[in-house]
């Protein structure tokens, strides 16, 4: 009995494999299914909190928070990243956009990685509420104290069908292409 119980542990331990460990700025272009794409140089913390900026009249408020070891079901791997809710008031602090109190799993940006070259961290836009617009974000310090933040965003190509509340109208500008944010 004994030895039936050390040859199923032996048996059990051989053929658990151990999660493989890449960090968000991997040299391997497919990371294996089930591995995890960490955050090891602790990097993403930097970006967490909130952050503001002003342009056209209008203030940005966006957050930015770190998610650990979550299942990407579309790539089939573990990974760490940003996920970011924003409000946007006019001039005289009316509410223009306000998604803050989202779900992580709804935020209408989430982070993508690392770009390989350089330090730009790169988030993807997607707000369903705007007739699925949608673009890429890629956001880098300023300085080195991390306390300014350059955004850029490129718009994808989004169509606008008659099923679209703003066809007639055009899609509000809910997020800035370039703006420097701060750090509050």
């Amino acid at each position: 009995m004994k030895n039936i119980f050390l040859f199923i542990l032996v048996i059990s331990t051989l053929s658990c494999k151990a999660q493989q460990i890449y960090t968000l700025r991997p040299t391997e272009i497919d990371l294996p299914e089930n591995s995890y794409q960490k955050d090891t140089n602790n990097e993403l913390p930097s970006y967490e909190g909130t952050w503001k900026g002003t342009w056209n009249n209008k203030t940005l408020f966006i957050t930015f928070k770190k998610i650990t070891n979550k299942y990407d079901s579309n790539f089939k791997y573990y990974k760490d990243y940003l996920v970011a809710k924003f409000k946007v008031q006019d001039s005289n602090g009316n509410s223009l956009f306000d998604n803050m109190n989202l779900p992580d799993e709804n935020a209408k940006i989430k982070g993508i990685s690392f770009r390989r070259y350089g330090d730009r961290y790169s988030l993807v836009f997607i707000d369903p509420e705007l007739c699925n617009t949608s673009g890429n974000i890629s956001i880098s310090f300023t300085d080195s104290s991390k306390t300014k933040l350059n955004w850029k965003l490129t718009l994808g190509s989004n169509m606008i069908t008659t099923d679209c509340q703003y066809y007639n109208t055009g899609i509000p500008e809910a997020l800035p292409k370039e703006i420097v944010l701060t750090k509050q």
